[in-house]
């Protein structure tokens, strides 16, 4: 009995801030430790509950009267690029990646600033220093990748960076934690072309599911990922499936 509490991971929750997806509400969060040899296996199955994984935190929304963040993931099997994903995989037909260690380089830190800057310079991660950034990518206790887009069909290595996505290998699936891109290259719908990316690779991983983190309908900035059908959404009745 002693073992079992011990073990068992403890719950803490955050103060009310506001919230930076929807103005004039506030959001709460309920965290745990990711620690230890089993915080692989914690970080699945917090990720199953719709958690989110932020270092070495595991966390998800516990907003007073507020339900806006659905967790979401893409059931890889069913899905099929839609004629406007196919266009936009033509267009990065030039576009290498390859998978690398969850290691920041300064390379990696420029391009960062670049987008958050020229993206979301109003946001959490607007004043994240060199030393914040190496934080976010390497202190990670669970399996965790770095996926880099390089322009260069040959050049895999030392084509020019053009984006970055951070994901974690779960039992189930990938989650994909933070994504960055060149922001100057918006007719390249780089974003987008991460998803359907992590899409193909969880397929050939023989996984079931691409993890998107939160839908916020309402949100301009979080509401994109409903475009990626059919998609699981998390309830209180379980995930639900959702074509359209």
């Amino acid at each position: 009995m002693t073992v079992e509490r011990r073990n068992f991971p403890q719950f803490f929750i955050t103060a009310a801030t506001p919230c930076p997806y929807l103005p004039g509400r506030l959001e709460r969060k309920v965290f745990t430790h990711l620690t230890g040899p089993e915080s692989r296996q914690l970080n699945s199955q917090l990720s199953q509950s719709g958690f989110r994984r932020s270092q070495n935190i595991a966390y998800r929304p516990a907003c007073d009267g507020c339900h806006a963040c659905v967790s979401v993931r893409v059931p890889v099997l069913g899905f099929a690029p839609s004629k406007s994903f196919k266009r936009i995989l033509l267009r990065n037909f030039d576009v290498s990646t390859r998978v690398v260690e969850a290691k920041a380089t300064n390379e990696h830190y420029s391009l960062f600033r670049d987008y958050v800057d020229t993206r979301h310079s109003d946001g959490g991660m607007a004043d994240m220093t060199v030393l914040d950034f190496s934080a976010m990518v390497d202190e990670s206790t669970v399996d965790t990748r770095l996926i880099e887009y390089r322009l260069g069909a040959s050049s895999i290595s030392s084509g020019k960076l053009l984006g970055v996505s951070l994901i974690d290998v779960l039992n189930d699936g990938l989650s994909m934690i933070y994504s960055f891109y060149d922001p100057t290259l918006a007719s390249r719908s780089l974003g987008t072309l991460m998803i359907l990316d992590c899409i193909e690779r969880t397929k050939r991983l023989d996984l079931a599911y691409l993890y998107l983190g939160y839908w916020i309908s309402q949100s301009d900035k979080m509401k994109y990922k409903g475009k990626f059908m059919p998609q699981e959404r998390l309830t209180s009745e379980g995930w639900v499936l959702v074509n359209a």
